[in-house]
């Protein structure tokens, strides 16, 4: 199966089932790279479908203030993008599960498109989001994953038109990454009441699972997404901020992370119709 089929097939199989597939998100490194390692482990045993992770990052723009502090947190415990790479092949000895990752283009830049994709593709990596690169600069990065079998995911917003939808579906693989509402990541109150309309557009232009993040931070949420049409969903902050509220008990921080995963995981899994 290819990287970007290994993504896309986890997704169809839960909507076969009328089930949404879930992404949990985490900083890999934070708040150490053991205790990440237990945070992982977690989030595959409350049913996380795919793991999402960031690499640590001084000035992550798409990112809230809680994952800013994860990224200084990895950051100031000295992890380093080998570092990252080195707990991906861990993970992927651990966990027989797709993996994305988000990041920002810097951090290619630092070792060089080709061994970027390269070394991501060997540590078990499908898909790639550059969170900071516009939809007319993706072409290399694009050329580079697709030369090492991993899909270089999308970015829409609710304000994305429909002719750069279009060109996401053609240059983009593994899913399509809905922002669930304008700003940078972080807990929401509610859900976007325009959403459905946003998802239904983007559906219509793209041909992959379109997975919704962004503000997304409880099982209510998950729910409200589903129903608006998302073929899953994607929970980091919300997530990240058990890490941080319990920095000083990393096995307190993996059963509480463990505890809200496995309620967004319900959520996701509940058998339902769009617009129900």
């Amino acid at each position: 199966m290819t990287a970007t089929n290994r993504l896309t097939a986890t997704i169809r199989a839960r909507n076969a089932a009328r089930q949404g597939a879930f992404m949990p998100f985490l900083v890999l490194g934070d708040p150490s790279p053991g205790a990440c390692l237990s945070l992982v482990d977690a989030l595959v045993a409350a049913g996380a479908d795919i793991l999402e992770f960031g690499l640590p990052f001084s000035d992550p723009p798409a990112d809230g203030p809680v994952i800013q502090a994860a990224d200084t947190r990895a950051l100031a415990a000295g992890v380093n993008t080998p570092d990252c790479f080195a707990l991906l092949d861990e993970v992927k000895r651990r966990h027989d599960k797709p993996v994305a990752l988000l990041v920002y283009a810097n951090l290619i830049f630092q070792m060089g498109l080709d061994a970027f994709y390269a070394r991501a593709a060997e540590a078990g990596v499908d898909g790639v989001l550059v969170a900071d690169v516009p939809l007319e600069e993706a072409g290399p990065f694009a050329e580079a994953a697709a030369a090492h079998g991993v899909a270089h995911v999308g970015l829409a917003t609710p304000v994305t038109p429909a002719e750069r939808l279009a060109r996401m579906g053609e240059v983009g693989g593994g899913y399509l990454y809905a922002v669930a509402r304008l700003g940078t990541t972080g807990e929401r109150t509610d859900v976007d009441p325009e959403l459905a309309r946003h998802l239904a557009r983007f559906k219509a232009a793209v041909d992959l699972p379109v997975l919704s993040g962004f503000g997304i931070s409880t099982p209510e949420h998950v729910l409200a997404v589903r129903r608006a049409g998302a073929d899953g969903v994607i929970v980091g902050s919300a997530l990240v901020r058990q890490v941080a509220d319990h920095l000083d008990d990393p096995q307190a921080a993996a059963a509480a992370v463990g505890a809200l995963a496995r309620a967004l995981a319900a959520a996701a899994h509940t058998p339902i119709n769009p617009q129900d």
